[in-house]
């Protein structure tokens, strides 16, 4: 607990706490934390490699944007 409390110091830290799961990934339901904390925290993307998340691109709502590390990385070029 020293550790976590020692990390909400930080002024780049925020904790999301989700109050509501939505099990979008059926192939691998594991990933549906961080899809969840995602949508709790209105990110703009959720960069990864993993081929589960796939499937978001095809959900309307809630909406949920899925982009490639390749791609996140050219977004972080143009900051």
């Amino acid at each position: 607990m020293f550790f976590l409390s020692l990390l909400e110091e930080l002024e780049n830290v925020n904790f999301i706490r989700t109050h509501y799961h939505w099990n979008l990934i059926k192939d691998d339901s594991d990933d549906n934390k961080f899809v969840d904390c995602a949508i709790n925290a209105g990110v703009d993307y959720i960069a990864t490699e993993d081929k589960h998340f796939h499937i978001l691109k095809n959900i309307d709502f809630p909406p949920t944007n899925v982009i490639g590390i390749d791609e996140f990385l050219e977004i972080l070029k143009k900051i």
